[in-house]
């Protein structure tokens, strides 16, 4: 019998040493998503191995999770298909493999997250670390800090580790959007302890002078206040967050207004302020690009082939639903744009809901919502960062079935 009770104590140690492990194991893949400099990434081998691991010791995709596995495949599905209209492959089969890994990896996110919802903070935490690592690197780089600190940035643009500014600025967004929620729901130590990295990341943001990313974290921003503000019933709160909403606007302009003190700053702020830049009203450009493109597509139903229309008219499509119709054929677009809406409507669904993870699905769905918003401007389709995105959304409405089937079995059961 002694053997027996001073056996228990050992396994409860031991499950809390693998809940931790498992727990940091998936952390730190959130964290290596802020560094992409080369692919494949460390991010892309160390979550192939860390999915291999979990997969063998009892990763469970659910009912509820089910669906997002099933449009994403038919998403990837599109795209082999769509591999058969090309007389030359080159080295499009990698590209499918990678999209269809990105997938897995939502789909990773949202069951991980489902069976642990306690890692949500874990999450968060590591994506606001990694956030400000690559942004103090495009910081430092865009500025020339140390020798050779040109390889964080790219045409003049802070990039921190990233290939492009365009994905470095929009990878900031969340977690300048959950810092800021702290800040506003939290006490005078959390603005403390929130302001610093808030700032950097902010500052990051506007140097990679993508106007994506500016566009995504102020509408993020500003989604994120009104939601508190209809949310809240109490007077004392709505006040409390109106002035310190005033208070973090004037703070985040001011540090603006220093930056623009730079004459190279305030020259290259002038030039990407423009709402329409030269690549995309010409003749060949962006927007005439998707008359071209949406054309073809009706002429096209499996696709023309990876990457395809990027060689074709010199660049590439610039607008996720057109590179769905060219590069996954039509399936592929219907399969996209059915995951888009039902990840839309089943998160708002649940936006407001008093549970435990939903200040974390707040801020990752209103910055999921800019994210499709721009998928109209540009190609997401392999954003490391729109899929963990995807994947917290999804793992908060397999939550919230969880959630229900708890309480209708403990309603049959009085």
């Amino acid at each position: 019998m002694s053997a027996i009770a001073g056996e228990l104590p050992r396994r409860a140690v031991n499950a809390k040493a693998i809940a931790l492990v498992t727990a940091w194991a998936v952390a730190f893949g959130v964290f290596l998503a802020g560094f992409v400099i080369r692919e494949p990434a460390p991010y892309e081998l160390y979550m192939a191995g860390l999915i291999a691991v979990w997969a063998m010791f009892g990763l469970r995709i659910s009912q509820g999770i089910l669906p997002l596995l099933v449009l994403l495949v038919a998403f990837n599905i599109g795209g082999m298909i769509s591999l058969t209209q090309m007389s030359d492959l080159m080295q499009t089969p990698l590209y499918i493999a990678v999209s269809l890994f990105l997938a897995f990896t939502a789909v990773f996110f949202a069951s991980v997250v489902e069976s642990r919802p306690d890692l949500y903070p874990l999450i968060f935490r590591a994506w606001v670390a990694s956030a400000v690592a690559t942004g103090m690197l495009g910081i430092l780089g865009y500025f020339h800090a140390f020798p050779g600190a040109e390889i964080f940035t790219k045409y003049e643009r802070a990039a921190g580790a990233f290939q492009d500014p365009n994905v470095f600025g929009p990878f900031l967004a969340l977690p300048a959007v959950y810092l800021l929620y702290r800040i506003l729901t939290g006490s005078a130590a959390d603005l403390a302890r929130c302001l610093p990295p808030l700032l950097i990341i902010v500052l990051a943001i506007f140097l990679s002078f993508s106007r994506g990313a500016w566009g995504l974290f102020g509408v993020s921003a500003v989604l994120m206040t009104g939601s508190l503000f209809l949310r809240s019933q109490s007077g004392a709160f709505r006040l409390r967050l109106a002035m310190m909403s005033v208070a973090a606007f004037a703070i985040l302009l001011l540090a603006i207004v220093v930056a623009l003190q730079i004459p190279a700053v305030a020259d290259l702020f002038t030039t990407r302020a423009q709402l329409v830049q030269d690549y995309d009203g010409a003749r060949l450009g962006r927007f005439a690009r998707y008359t071209i493109g949406f054309t073809m597509a009706l002429e096209h139903p499996l696709g023309i082939g990876p990457l395809v229309f990027g060689q074709m008219l010199g660049e590439d499509t610039h607008n996720i639903w057109l590179k769905a119709l060219m590069d996954y054929g039509w399936l592929g677009f219907a399969a996209w744009l059915a995951m888009i809406v039902w990840t839309l409507g089943a998160g708002f669904r649940i936006l407001f809901r008093d549970r435990p993870w939903q200040p974390y699905l707040l801020c990752a769905y209103l910055v999921f919502v800019g994210h499709v918003a721009l998928g109209s401007f540009i190609d997401t389709d392999h954003w490391r960062h729109f899929y963990l995105l995807l994947g917290l959304v999804w793992g908060a409405i397999a939550l919230e079935r969880r959630h229900g089937q708890t309480l209708r079995r403990a309603a049959i059961a009085r």
